[in-house]
């Protein structure tokens, strides 16, 4: 947050405190959602409820010591945030204020009442102008670029709602604060602009969701895809690998921006975040995520009312670089504990609680966060196409999915990324249940992988799929009998479905060929898979059984065909083939045979 400009409306004095909440009564006018700065050490809060003569506040900051009779200084504005060069690599709050800064100001521990800009008004940007005088531009336009971090370029837009014509610009070194031209009705023309995080940026129009969101995660790539500019919730209780799925897409997955909101975690879960997200290396450039990310930090004993207004700063801060024509991926984690910050603030409020606690419009409100998600055309000259895509890990208390957060979640979000808790303790990795996981993204990204990757792409998902889903009906009826009463049939299908969650499903993260995976590979991996149970069936449906030693030599392909570079896929894929085409009968057994004069 940059200072906040006071209004001449007078003084509101604070009348009842309790919690992060505040009421203040005066006569003076005040509007839902206004800023205002309360008590003597000028604490940031924001209007949340207005009855008579009576305002009710919440306060961004930690209200110990805010005293009855302080004052409340309305400011005549919304919470905004601070757009422009110097976002990409920064850590900052819930409303938006750099964390690194405020601690040179106040040391470890921050002073009720720091404000600080987001951006830092002192640093120079070699600006690179892209209209020239006499030029008309609207709100959206992009008036020039500045080089943000080596190879980012970050375009500066017209602010949207201004229009007119170009009647100055120049080129050379400015500050976010130093006008670089200005229209005919002289209107300055600056490197950054505010915006209000509640509010959505406006956008020319929607596209179709029809690309997908390439993670890099055989899982959701192939079983659970989420298109571009779609959503996903990722509920696991924990230790179940959330952080450690929303780091690898953060690395792996195909985004020009990463905006990570972390969303009132424990502050040690935070710290080693924080560590540990400088430390890796974007493979695409060989340099930090940092030099295209965003951190937003708010730990579980920050206040709630800043944990609240997190994910719409990170929300705004993604629109900002989707309408420059980016692909922007936003993590959330977690949207429990955003959810928890809204019970706590409606119970403080006396409204009438719904499930668990949870205020009635909790759907209703991750909805609009949701609907920020999407890919779009942006407002202005020349056209750009960006996206924002939604990521948003949920922490249901005891791995309870049937919890209101995890509901709410479903209704709105297009994937559901279920993580097990069991798969976590075999250390499969990503622990994700292809039982209760879905996508809606499937048939429209079904498309985009027929035409790019592989023709057959949909019916290689629907067999492995399909085999999955055996497998699971048979677990049960083999844990009763035995594997060895089940039919020869029903034992290749455990047999061949165990081959795809090691093969296929799962991943190391401390491989360099495997902690990521191409489309290409992930689907000759599939292919593979189901060479391997054709190839079996056909030498079932000959009356023989299928030679152990020739299964086993596919197996070890399709480990090697994992483990592969992207380089060697193909060669390893003719080798898995070559070797299922050599899957050889063995003796034919009187049962066998029988079976087959039954059958015919």
């Amino acid at each position: 947050m940059t200072s906040v400009p006071v209004s001449p409306n007078g003084d509101l004095h604070i009348t009842r405190i309790y919690g992060s909440i505040a009421e203040a009564s005066s006569a003076s006018a005040a509007f839902l959602y206004e800023l205002a700065l309360v008590g003597d050490r000028g604490m940031l809060g924001e209007v949340i409820k207005v009855d008579g003569e009576t305002v009710t506040l919440q306060v961004y900051e930690d209200t110990t010591g805010l005293a009855v009779g302080e004052p409340v200084r309305l400011t005549s504005n919304t919470l905004t945030a601070q757009l422009g060069p110097g976002l990409i690599g920064s850590l900052l709050d819930g409303t938006g204020r750099p964390l690194e800064r405020l601690a040179s100001l106040s040391g470890d521990f921050l002073a009720p009442g720091l404000q600080a800009a987001t951006l830092d008004n002192t640093k120079l940007w070699d600006f690179e102008p892209l209209v020239k005088v006499g030029d008309d531009v609207t709100g959206g336009s992009v008036l020039g670029s500045v080089e943000e971090r080596p190879g980012m370029i970050h375009r500066i837009l017209v602010p949207p709602a201004v229009t007119g014509r170009i009647a100055r610009i120049e080129r050379g070194s400015f500050t976010i604060e130093e006008p670089v031209g200005a229209l005919e009705d002289g209107t300055p023309l600056m490197l950054s602009h505010r915006w209000p995080v509640r509010l959505s940026r406006p956008i020319a129009r929607r596209l179709v969701g029809d690309r997908p969101f390439i993670t890099g995660q055989r899982v959701f790539d192939f079983l659970f895809p989420v298109a571009e500019g779609g959503s996903a919730a990722v509920p696991g209780g924990f230790g179940t690998g959330k952080t450690v799925i929303e780091q690898s897409l953060a690395k792996f997955a195909e985004s020009d921006v990463v905006i990570f909101v972390g969303c009132g975690e424990r502050g040690n879960e935070m710290t080693d975040l924080l560590k540990e997200f400088p430390s890796l290396i974007d493979p695409r450039t060989g340099r930090s995520i940092m030099d295209r990310a965003v951190l937003i930090v708010n730990t579980s004993n920050m206040p709630v009312a800043a944990r609240e207004a997190s994910i719409y700063l990170g929300a705004t801060i993604a629109e900002y670089y989707r309408d420059m024509g980016y692909r922007v991926a936003m993590m959330v984690d977690s949207i429990s504990r955003w959810a928890e910050a809204l019970r706590e603030i409606s119970a403080r409020l006396q409204e009438m609680p719904g499930e668990e606690g949870f205020p009635p419009y909790l759907a209703s409100r991750f909805g609009q966060f949701v609907e920020r998600a999407g890919r779009a055309r942006s407002i202005g000259t020349p056209e750009r196409d960006g996206a924002v895509t939604i990521i948003a890990a949920i922490s249901p208390p005891g791995g309870d999915f049937s919890e209101p957060v995890t509901q709410a979640a479903q209704r709105v979000t297009g994937a559901l990324w279920a993580l097990d808790s069991s798969l976590a303790h075999q250390r499969h990795f990503p622990a994700v249940d292809w039982t209760t996981s879905y996508s809606l993204y499937a048939d429209a990204c079904g498309q985009w992988f027929a035409q790019n990757v592989a023709r057959d792409w949909t019916e290689v998902r629907r067999d492995v799929l399909h085999l999955l889903e055996q497998e699971r009906q048979l677990r049960d009826v083999a844990a009763l009998v035995g594997a060895e009463a089940l039919e020869p049939r029903d034992r290749l299908v455990m047999q061949v479905a165990a081959v795809a969650r090691e093969v296929l499903l799962r991943q190391n993260v401390y491989h360099p060929h495997d902690a990521s995976s191409s489309p290409m590979k992930t689907y000759s991996l599939a292919h593979g898979v189901r060479l391997l149970y054709t190839a079996c069936l056909r030498a079932l449906d000959a009356g023989t059984t299928v030679d152990a030693a020739a299964f086993n030599e596919v197996r070890r392909a399709l480990d090697v065909l994992r483990e592969s570079d992207e380089g060697g896929v193909k060669s390893s894929l003719s080798a898995v083939q070559a070797l299922t085409e050599n899957i050889a009968p063995a003796r034919t057994t009187r049962a066998d045979a029988r079976r087959k004069r039954d059958a015919a």
